[in-house]
């Protein structure tokens, strides 16, 4: 009964859990720009790089965290281990180099210590992070900034948004003022391609095997773009509202994810089909009436959307099953973010049923974690809620990327890592594959020689069949032959006549090899065939079929010859038999048949009135009551 009211789900009790303040990132200068950004970047711990170098599958980096400074002489970002937690020193190794504030960064999924960043200057550059790398130094011993390693300049205004390609190598993705979206090749430093559009992108995100992006702007839009065609495939209105909307491209579904706002300012989610995207699949979902920008983030692994509202200290999560967003839970805090980065599966703590972290910026002064849990009370590895994630290699390189090919990176097994042991490849999965036309029109003339003939046969095989079976041809047998059937079968116990019992056994089991016989007298007529079957095995019951049977079988023996096993049996028998001693024709068969349908839909009708007659009743009654 339970299953009625409430949605089955692993995931429907997860809560959140905040993080002690010794345990956080204390002590950090966040930058204060009014850029929309999420302010930091994260992927999973250091204790995993024993046996991996990078399993994210984008804006990850399996050792650090990254957060744009509030810093005076230029734009620079700070690098921060995930193991250095606590209180940071006053003076850190930041990254420097732009010329105005960094707007926003991303880290590499294939290189552990590749980070692009993006800035008010009008450039993205390339960082490497040095080796064994750490905020804290000796005493008397200044730190030491770390210099880029490539510039990428090709944009005439600030470069508000940088996202690496999930599924090529050293494919960057940078969107800019100048109202463009480039398409860089890392190694080369050059941009390749070129998405042009009528105002700025405020959010940005790329399928799961790279070949395709979304954006929202500020004319309202929504774009899918194929990428390497430099022009979109959809252009549909997006959210109605003039604050920022954001979207996330929703895993290895053909489905991408928006939040934004209504015309009357109320916070939307929406839910988009990428092959018809005129509106959302559902339409627009109501969140709140919540002023500030709503951050999306998608975990394929399970199936989550997280929700984080910019200027309150909510976080939401639902589930996408049957193509909906279904409502999970909320993590309430009066601490309020202006920033959020979600580390993915692979990072998380296995041992602990942690399917989800967060990082969230407090107050502009310190970065706290949020662990959602699915509490279980398992010592072994839950491989439902951990199923294989990204691996360390790409599906292809920049150069084979930007020359059309498709593909989705290979993935690991979370078990291996929960044991200790180097992480288990297992291939991408197969989408890919079941899109691709070619597998269909090999076996298209294959099947333009046989689809005709038993595709269209078989629909009139499928027809004939209700022509000789339908239910009125073949009705039940009514009361009175009913009765008069277990009469004869009673008559044939009684114990008072010994004489005429052995011969009433004796010629019921001579009966039953007579159906072998029956079918002799239906050869002559094929069409015969489909109807006798269905009329004659309706009516073994009765008394009728043995006296009917009995005389095709022997003609020398006259009807009345046969002892009658009861006197109500012998009037059915006789008004069967009009004028014909020697045979039984079909045609009487039918006769009857017919006569017993119309006596049975009459009795029907009686049924239906009765029925009718004793509701009337009922209410009268209950109305004077």
């Amino acid at each position: 009964m339970a299953s009625r009211f409430v949605r089955s789900s692993k995931y429907r009790h997860v809560f959140g859990r905040p993080t002690r303040k010794e345990q956080c990132y204390d002590n950090i200068r966040i930058s204060k720009n009014a850029w929309d950004t999420n302010l930091v970047k994260v992927d999973p711990p250091l204790r995993q790089r024993k046996f991996v170098t990078s399993l994210t599958p984008s804006k990850a980096n399996p050792t650090y965290l990254s957060v744009n400074w509030e810093a005076s002489g230029g734009g620079a970002f700070a690098v921060i281990p995930l193991n250095e937690k606590g209180r940071l020193p006053e003076q850190l190794p930041l990254f420097r180099g732009h010329k105005a504030v960094v707007l926003d960064t991303d880290w590499c999924p294939f290189d552990d210590f590749l980070i692009a960043s993006g800035s008010d200057d009008g450039k993205a550059f390339i960082w490497r992070v040095p080796e064994d790398f750490t905020l804290r130094t000796d005493e008397g011993e200044d730190p030491k900034d770390v210099a880029p390693i490539k510039q990428l300049a090709g944009h005439s205004r600030k470069v508000g948004h940088v996202l690496f390609n999930p599924a090529a190598a050293n494919v960057l993705a940078t969107s800019s003022g100048d109202y463009t979206v480039k398409l860089w090749d890392v190694e080369a430093g050059s941009p390749r391609l070129t998405l042009k559009h009528t105002d700025i992108v405020q959010s940005l995100s790329w399928s799961a095997n790279g070949s395709l992006l979304v954006t929202t702007s500020r004319d309202k839009k929504l774009r899918i773009w194929d990428v390497r065609q430099e022009a979109p495939a959809h252009v549909v209105p997006g959210h109605a509202g003039a604050k920022n909307s954001r979207v996330t491209w929703m895993g290895e579904h053909d489905r991408i994810a928006t939040t934004g706002f209504s015309k009357m300012s109320d916070r939307q989610l929406g839910l988009w089909d990428i092959r018809d995207p005129k509106e959302p699949v559902g339409g627009f979902q109501m969140l709140d009436s919540i002023s500030g920008v709503c951050m999306p983030f998608w975990d394929d692994s399970t199936q989550c959307l997280y929700l984080a509202g910019k200027g309150d200290g909510n976080i939401r999560y639902f589930e996408y099953e049957h193509d909906k967003f279904e409502y999970l839970s909320e993590y309430k805090s009066g601490d309020p973010q202006r920033g959020v980065a979600f580390l993915p599966k692979r990072g998380v703590n296995m041992h602990e049923n942690e399917v989800m972290r967060a990082f969230k910026t407090v107050n502009d002064s310190y970065i706290e974690p949020i662990s959602f849990i699915v509490p279980r009370r398992a010592e072994v590895f839950q491989g439902d809620i951990y199923p294989p994630v990204v691996g360390t290699k790409p599906a292809m390189s920049a150069a084979e990327w930007f020359d059309g090919a498709e593909g989705l990176p290979p993935k690991i097994d979370l078990e291996s890592v929960y044991e200790g042991e180097e992480p288990t490849e297992i291939p991408p999965t197969s989408k890919p594959v079941s899109r691709v036309p070619s597998s269909s029109t090999l076996l298209s003339p294959s099947k333009k020689e046989t689809e005709p003939t038993p595709l269209k046969r078989e629909p009139e095989s499928l027809k004939e069949p209700p022509r000789p079976s339908p239910a009125i041809r073949s009705p039940p047998p009514s009361m009175k032959e009913q009765t008069s059937s277990i009469a004869a079968l009673a008559s044939k116990f009684d114990d008072k006549e010994d004489s005429t019992s052995g011969e009433d056994d004796s010629s019921s089991f001579e009966e039953v090899a007579k159906p072998v016989e029956r079918r002799q007298i239906k050869l002559p007529e094929k069409h015969t065939q489909t109807t006798e079957p269905a009329a004659i095995t309706r009516k073994i019951s009765s008394p009728i079929s043995p006296t009917k049977l009995a005389n095709p079988i022997s003609p020398s023996k006259p009807a009345s010859s046969a002892p009658p096993p009861s006197s109500a049996s012998s009037q059915p028998a006789s008004a069967t038999l009009p004028g014909s001693n020697d045979q039984i024709t079909l045609q009487d068969i039918k006769t009857l048949l017919e006569t017993q349908s119309r006596t049975i839909s009459g009795q029907s009708e009686k049924i239906a009135l009765l029925t009718a007659e004793v509701d009337r009743l009922k209410t009268t009654i209950g109305d004077r009551l």
